[in-house]
């Protein structure tokens, strides 16, 4: 297995695991909660029959990577993201691609390091602009939303994800034509298997103000995001990016009725308006 070492907790390297395979232009693959790297499944397959070079890890706290007690938030994650690059040095000529808790490390990575080496972004399911709804931010979600995702989660962690997946990709709807059991069990053992602290912790990251990272993006962005979205509504992130114009070269493929998850249950709409992107 790789690992790159990104910290240390008590005297233990803190190890980011990442996969490596293909070659061509690399393409960085950065997982949404509570999942892990491998849950790019659908899309790595096409990127590496198109001949990209595809390169995916699991976020602190989940997958096969260290489950610390410390550093769950924006700031470092996008440093974990840093290492990796310094680590395979790329670069040159690579795209960070993204979905859900994931858009978050592109956006705040090219804010905070800029987007030297870096020709391309794509974000599947956006946290940006900023999901909590505070006075100068009327179109978030109400705070209340998350202290009550925390307790359930306390409450009981197993029992939270499977209500959070019957959300995460629309089951009462589509199920079982694009989302069946074993699919659905299969995210439920990735994410029993995260990190309790991880799990509990990553809510609170929800709720970063990215508005001052947006601007500073300049390079092309693909945003492709499902308009029945339960996890992150549409209206309150895709739609505001570009009714508001908060990035300056900006693509939106709007999947209509589609879930959280479109990189599962929606491939033959995500696939080809990433590898487009990608190829133009």
């Amino acid at each position: 297995m790789t690992f790159v070492t990104v910290g240390s907790e008590n005297g233990a390297d803190i190890q980011i695991h990442y996969r490596d395979h293909g070659s061509g232009s690399p393409v960085v693959l950065i997982h949404g909660y509570p999942l892990d790297g491998n849950s790019w499944e659908r899309q790595e397959r096409e990127l590496l029959a198109a001949g990209y070079r595809c390169i995916s890890y699991d976020r602190r706290g989940f997958g096969s990577s260290s489950q610390p007690a410390t550093g769950y938030d924006y700031d470092t994650f996008a440093a974990d993201l840093k290492a990796l690059l310094d680590h395979l040095a790329l670069r040159e000529d690579v795209v960070l691609a993204g979905f859900s808790m994931g858009t978050g490390e592109v956006t705040r990575y090219l804010g905070t390091y800029g987007s030297g080496g870096v020709r391309k972004a794509a974000l599947f399911g956006v946290i940006p602009p900023f999901l909590l709804q505070t006075d100068d931010n009327p179109k978030g979600v109400p705070g209340e939303v998350f202290e009550g995702i925390k307790q359930a989660i306390v409450a009981d962690r197993y029992a939270y994800f499977d209500d959070f997946f019957a959300n995460f990709y629309n089951t009462d709807v589509l199920a079982p034509g694009r989302i069946g059991d074993a699919a659905l069990r299969a995210s439920f053992q990735v994410a029993a298997g995260s990190g309790p602290y991880a799990t509990y912790h990553c809510v609170d990251t929800w709720l970063t103000d990215f508005r001052a990272d947006l601007p500073k993006i300049d390079v092309p962005v693909l945003v492709v995001h499902g308009t029945a979205d339960r996890i992150l509504p549409f209206e309150a992130t895709a739609a505001r990016l570009r009714d508001e114009k908060l990035i300056a070269d900006l693509t939106l493929v709007e999947v209509k009725d589609g879930p959280h998850n479109i990189g599962w249950t929606h491939p033959e709409e995500l696939n080809p308006a990433f590898l487009d992107f990608l190829a133009g």
